[in-house]
């Protein structure tokens, strides 16, 4: 039987090489490029990750079904020179929560489809997150409810799984579980997760696993996603503090060939990373962050374009992103309180980056490409760089970089990046 790169993970601190894992949340093909590029002279595996609401059975809000977007990750990988071997695709809150409207039956047997789906193109870390009510049910679930569903969507993946060469699923379970995409409120504290309520999780699922006759597949149950203090919301981050989450990490101890999975890490420092994969968050989640990052440096590229070729576009890459947000509120209008100036700035500015939705819009893509082919390959001048793209001026002066848009492009993502792959490898040589 072919063994799971992750199978071990529990065990990485004690051994040489990584640490730990970042795992890249994102659908976006500039994304996913700049982030192979940037694993590719390391140690690690790319670890790449979909959710349930971006890609499932019915496309998600990018039009992709799991066998999609597995086809273009490797279609990215085939371009970019990543060897297949390395890359390792999973599911993020794959549960009912896309059909959380319907009733509980119906909305279990989508979610026993789509995680099937998953399993079926060769998805082979599914963390299972049937924590939230359906209709007629409370908002959040107790954890034995959560635990039966969670061993239901496990056996349906199970019995949906290709085979060799492709590995059995490992598996992340867990309730206590950060609002995919980033909160929607400003934050101040948190309250992270206490030693006894992570014990007492993986002790139900645990049991509900063996009351659906799945033992022998909770040993494939990897890492327990808990809310060690960090966060971030529309305007700020809530930075990981070590002393303060010092109980819940030495809780792991009593969780044998478990890790900690870190949810909604991005934006946080490289010391705070670093922080987490010594007290054993070994998987560091980062979706928004590469996305913010990415829509960043299109709009510095925007104004260069502005600077350097005036009035040749009849609308810049940041009216048409405007113009696609109003079009499609339901992306944003919930997540974004304020008054309509205050609602604009967030649109295109939030951390929470409710941007990333709309990138598939045929609009969105068409500025994208207008704008790099304008840019063209020559190379932008470095007083340009240094106003708009700031984060990466000296990495072109110093000859690091090429000053054309498309690696500029990259090594902006790749820059957002660069600290999670650090943070994993910091300890190597103890």
């Amino acid at each position: 039987m072919t063994t799971h790169p992750l199978a071990d993970i529990a065990s990485w601190a004690e051994t040489p090489g990584p640490n730990g894992i970042p795992s890249v949340c994102s659908a976006h093909p500039i994304v996913l490029e700049a982030c192979m590029r940037a694993v590719l002279p390391t140690s690690l595996p790319l670890l790449i990750e979909a959710t349930c609401n971006q890609v499932n059975q019915d496309g998600g809000y990018t039009g992709m079904t799991p066998q999609d977007f597995r086809d273009r990750v490797f279609a990215i990988a085939n371009r970019t020179g990543f060897p297949h071997e390395r890359l390792i695709l999973g599911g993020d809150h794959l549960g009912p929560n896309p059909w959380k409207a319907l009733p509980p039956d119906a909305a279990m047997q989508k979610a026993e489809t789509m995680i099937a789906a998953y399993a079926r193109a060769g998805f082979t870390k599914l963390h299972l997150d049937c924590s939230m009510g359906c209709a007629g049910e409370p908002v959040a679930l107790g954890d034995h409810q959560t635990a039966a569903r969670a061993a239901r969507l496990a056996a349906a993946a199970e019995a949906a799984q290709p085979g060799p060469p492709v590995p059995p699923p490992v598996y992340i379970i867990g309730t206590e579980v950060p609002v995919p995409g980033g909160a929607m409120e400003a934050l101040d504290t948190l309250e992270i997760t206490s030693p006894a309520a992570a014990r007492t999780t993986v002790d139900i699922h645990r049991a509900a696993f063996a009351q659906a006759g799945l033992t022998s597949i909770f040993n494939r149950v990897i890492g327990l996603v808990v809310q060690p203090g960090v966060e971030f919301g529309n305007h700020n981050v809530i930075d990981y503090a070590s002393p303060a989450a010092r109980a819940l990490s030495a809780a792991r101890a009593d969780l044998p060939g478990m890790v900690f999975e870190a949810h909604s890490t991005d934006y946080q420092t490289p010391a705070a990373l670093t922080a987490l994969v010594r007290d054993g968050f070994a998987i560091l989640k980062v979706g928004p962050g590469l996305t913010f990052a990415l829509r960043e440096a299109l709009y510095g590229l925007d104004l260069i374009a502005e600077e350097l070729h005036p009035d040749v576009r009849p609308i810049c890459l940041r009216a048409t992103l405007e113009q696609v947000l109003l079009d499609h509120p339901a992306y944003w209008l919930s997540y974004y309180e304020g008054t309509p100036e205050e609602q604009r700035l967030l649109r295109h500015f939030s951390l929470s980056d409710r941007i990333r939705y709309v990138w598939p819009d045929p609009r969105a893509n068409a500025a994208v490409t207008t704008l790099l082919e304008m840019l063209g390959a020559d190379a932008i001048p470095e007083p340009l760089i240094s106003q708009y793209l700031g984060q990466i001026a000296a990495r072109v002066r110093a000859g690091h970089l090429a000053a054309d848009a498309n690696t500029l492009l990259l090594a902006s993502i790749e820059t957002a990046l660069a600290p999670y792959i650090a943070a994993t490898q910091e300890l190597q040589g103890r």
